[in-house]
């Protein structure tokens, strides 16, 4: 499609990459920030005795589409909060940050970056990019643990650790929610290759509940006003004024910007409901559109974890009022905050797993693929990762998380709908991620 942006890492099934046989680790000129020592460690001494053990985490910051910066800052946070207890089996943990400023190039340069530094894995981190990234990381035999769930290659790659069901997840178990309770659904989603697989994964839900097609209806990723897809949206969510129909806006940051279009568009039609996904809307977002009089007031939004204000999340709380307090980037409702502080308690169990062995990215990974077991104090299931899985069938062989959360929109508050989680397990397994 002419002019279309395209992201080339997706939700489509492919075959397993086998390791690049050598990458080139020549230094490329992005911005880290790090903990402990500088950022010119020795080469080859990533992982042995006292050194910092050298971890690296990305994100995309200051970009025209999706931005993560508190996903980093929350890295630098449990860093400190580590090395202030003396580290992790007394060694200091030091974090390297990399900027991948929504490109593919800048991606590879952050992995390229992550082997020159001897890193032992990349951790918490979100990229689009995984074509360009995961290439790298696997011939160097970096793990990638808890990558934010976006791309297809965070549930192919063998040296891929997720912590989450991802976007597959999300959409799914939407879907199936919104067949009980929508009359026609209208899907909103990026005009991107990603974008192009989010319809197949909330008709997997929709089916379930013997609940027709959503309508796919493009959008750019980055535009500034969404005044016509507002209303081709509502155009199809109102074709049969016999049920309330529902509006599913999936355009992560813009997400936003399409609701002020969709606000003024609403007036001139029949009522809608929306719903969403979490990395699309957060509470800020239902505070700052009107809370209780936002577009989102009882809207259904799917998560991977429990709602913000649930006890479980009070360490990570913790940490960030003792190291972060002052950092306006870190939002503890943030579900990309909320991954990394996940990935980085499961790299923190891997490494005290090792006791006084070298702690190097084979070490890592070979502790994970051999059934190692994370306990995340409630906020997932046991993660344990296993290369063939029940999902292998339709393309995710390394999800292994499949639970998600219903939260709902009341009174302005983003609250839980439902005491439990939903498996999703079984609607994945009815969705052809190969259309």
């Amino acid at each position: 499609m002419t002019g279309r942006r395209r992201i080339r890492s997706t939700f489509l099934p492919a075959l397993i990459r086998r390791p690049a046989r050598a990458i080139r680790t020549a230094g490329a000129l992005v911005v880290c920030a790090s903990l402990a020592v500088g950022c010119g460690i020795v080469p080859g001494t990533g992982g042995a005795g006292d050194d910092p053990i050298t971890v690296m985490t990305w994100a995309p910051q200051k970009t025209n589409a999706t931005n993560k910066p508190g996903m980093p800052a929350l890295a630098l946070a449990y860093a400190r909060h580590v090395n202030s207890h003396g580290g992790i089996n007394g060694r200091k943990l030091r974090v390297l940050l990399c900027n991948d400023h929504n490109d593919s190039v800048d991606a590879a340069k952050c992995a390229r970056r992550a082997v020159k530094e001897k890193a032992v894995a990349v951790v918490g981190s979100y990229s689009q990019y995984a074509d360009s990234f995961f290439p790298i990381l696997e011939g160097a035999g970096i793990p990638y643990i808890g990558g934010y769930g976006i791309t297809n290659g965070e549930f192919t790659s063998p040296l891929s650790y997720p912590v989450n069901g991802g976007q597959p997840a999300l959409l799914a178990g939407l879907g199936r929610e919104l067949a009980r309770t929508c009359g026609p659904v209208a899907l909103v989603r990026p005009d991107t290759i990603a974008g192009d697989e989010l319809p197949t994964l909330i008709n997997s839900g929709l089916r379930v509940g013997g609940h027709s097609t959503a309508s796919d209806l493009r959008a750019a990723e980055d535009a500034t006003e969404y005044s016509t897809p507002s209303e081709r949206a509502l155009d199809q969510a109102t074709t049969d004024l016999t049920e309330t129909g529902c509006v599913v806006p999936a355009l992560g940051d813009r997400t936003s910007t399409f609701m002020d279009s969709f606000r003024r568009a609403r007036e001139n039609y029949p009522e809608v409901r929306t719903d969403t996904v979490l990395g699309s809307v957060d509470q800020t977002v239902i505070d700052a559109t009107g809370g209780a009089s936002s577009p989102y007031e009882g809207a259904y939004i799917t998560g991977w974890y429990p709602v913000e204000t649930d006890k479980r999340w009070d360490g990570m709380k913790k940490v960030i009022r003792e190291q972060a307090f002052t950092d306006t980037r870190i939002d503890p409702a943030d579900a990309g905050v909320q991954t990394t502080w996940i990935a980085y308690t499961a790299l923190e169990a891997v490494v005290k797993s090792l006791g006084d062995s070298d702690v190097t990215a084979d070490s890592v990974r070979r502790t994970l693929d051999d059934g190692f077991k994370v306990t995340t104090g409630g906020l997932t299931p046991t993660l344990q990762w296993q290369f063939q899985d029940v999902l292998a069938s339709v393309g995710f062989p390394r999800l292994v998380n499949t639970d998600v959360t219903l939260q709902v929109v009341r009174d302005g508050q983003l609250v839980a709908a439902r005491k439990d989680a939903i498996d999703v397990t079984k609607t994945l397994q009815g969705a052809d991620a190969n259309n």
